[in-house]
């Protein structure tokens, strides 16, 4: 009889992917950023919160995928 060919190992879920949520949890609560003060740049704080957040996600984005992927330390 034919042995089931073994399946590969998954590799442990890292703490990390928990930090995928943060931009989701920070755009979540609407009322904390909907002003016009501060502004930068002659830009409201509305804006440029939630471009400021675009940013930070894909730095997270990049520091998971590099450390899930053994692309060197991270």
């Amino acid at each position: 009889m034919k042995q089931p060919a073994e399946l590969p190992q998954r590799a442990p879920r890292s703490w990390l992917r928990w930090l995928l949520f943060a931009p989701f949890i920070a755009m979540l609560d609407v009322g904390s950023y909907n002003r016009i003060a501060p502004t930068l740049g002659g830009i409201p704080f509305f804006y440029w919160y939630q471009l400021l957040w675009i940013l930070i996600a894909a730095a997270i984005i990049f520091l998971v995928h590099r450390r899930e992927r053994g692309g060197g330390a991270a």
